[in-house]
């Protein structure tokens, strides 16, 4: 077994949920490593006791990590290693961490991945939608006006995209996807990934949102939602153009915000005033 070099932090990818997914470095690194930084330390507790591992945790999360992060980089200059991971999956990816990370790095000290499960990438890799280019939006807003603006200003994006989706939320979320990105959006609905319930949704926005409504199971635990990127140029420029004309038309004649949208966007004027809304698809 390899001994890990004094002064380093580990960024440590742990299981999204089949406990067979952690490395077998990671698990060297773990056992190693002088403590471990956690989201979560109840939860790292369980999962290292499945390991039969015992370590001391260090609380970092989204509330601490900018004040505690001096204090683990003194214990890093004093030679000690550490780990760092989240609840689940690969560090940083929607979780905390960055503060810390960016603390040591300017420290000069290294920083080193251990890389595994990451629940956007696991979705990415079996949803059968364009992974060419993608781009991660995480968790959007809690609440519906702040997350349909968010989902308009991504409705023109020609890459794939990735969200991640709480149970509580997810059919109001998809609800919001029709009614910015249109029904007939290719999408794939990825559901507890790696554990025992595992599903997989599709093939477009308005399939997943009925299996979801009427399946009452299928509204439970952590999604993934992998939604293809804007295919058409024109369905681009009317979506940027409704988009447009909501934003303008708080401050102008619905007339004069649409002839300013459809100049801006490319899109037809008449389809911004008067025309159809952007629940009628793409």
């Amino acid at each position: 077994m390899a001994t890990v070099p004094a002064g380093t932090l580990y960024v440590v990818a742990t299981p999204i949920g089949n406990l067979g997914d952690l490395s077998a470095r990671g698990r060297e690194v773990l056992s190693q490593v002088a403590a471990i930084c956690a989201e979560d330390t109840r939860h790292t507790r369980q999962m290292l006791s499945a390991y039969g591992m015992e370590k001391p945790l260090l609380a970092v999360h989204e509330h601490n990590e900018a004040e505690i992060a001096w204090r683990l980089v003194e214990r890093l200059r004093g030679g000690e290693s550490l780990a760092l991971v989240s609840d689940a999956g690969t560090p940083l990816v929607s979780d905390p961490g960055y503060r810390l990370v960016r603390e040591v790095r300017a420290a000069g000290l290294k920083v080193s991945p251990v890389p595994g499960a990451c629940a956007a990438i696991a979705a990415l890799s079996v949803a059968g939608i364009p992974s060419d280019r993608f781009c991660f939006e995480g968790f959007l807003p809690a609440k519906g006006s702040a997350r349909r603006e968010r989902l308009q200003s991504l409705a023109r994006e020609t890459r794939t995209l990735v969200f991640y989706e709480s149970g509580h939320r997810i059919q109001e979320s998809l609800a919001d996807f029709i009614n910015v990105f249109g029904p007939g959006r290719e999408a794939v609905l990825a559901r507890e990934l790696t554990k025992l319930f595992e599903t997989l949704l599709g093939d477009t926005l308005a399939d997943i949102a009925s299996r979801v409504d009427a399946d009452e199971n299928q509204r439970r635990g952590e999604f993934v939602l992998v939604v293809r990127g804007c295919e058409d140029d024109a369905a681009a420029a009317l979506l940027e153009g409704r988009r447009l004309y909501e934003k303008l038309k708080a401050h102008l004649a619905p007339s004069q915000a649409a002839k300013l949208a459809a100049e801006l966007s490319g899109a037809p004027r008449k389809s911004l005033y008067g025309g159809p809304g952007p629940a009628d698809g793409e």
